[in-house]
């Protein structure tokens, strides 16, 4: 079956998300390394690595239940139904995305303005 063009932009919009937040993890995440071999014990540190260390696994796991999402539309035996719980399950998860984006830049941020 073709996938509706609506839950193919949704899948799109998805991707371009994902890899905005996989760029921006990375470069903080990069950081963060160097911020860590200065100060090791700090905390707050600690505590952006891990944010954007999970945020990366987030995308990872975001992406496989979105290509995942592709092959049922993709297959013949496809209902309604399962359209319709999947456009469901994909506005869900780019709400999701959306969050995690912010969370990543506020996390970025963080690191870009510490002294």
């Amino acid at each position: 079956m073709t996938i509706p063009s609506e839950l193919n932009a949704l899948i799109e919009r998805l991707d371009q998300e994902l890899n905005i937040i996989e760029r921006e993890a990375t470069e903080g995440l990069n950081r963060a390394r160097l911020k860590l071999g200065l100060y090791p014990d700090n905390t707050v540190l600690i505590q952006i690595f891990a944010t954007l260390n999970n945020y990366v696994l987030f995308g990872e796991i975001v992406r496989r239940r979105s290509d995942y999402s592709r092959l049922i539309l993709a297959t013949d035996t496809v209902t309604n139904e399962q359209i319709q719980e999947i456009g469901e399950d994909l506005s869900e998860l780019l709400g999701r995305v959306l969050e995690g984006k912010i969370i990543v830049n506020r996390a970025k941020n963080q690191l870009e303005n510490w002294e």
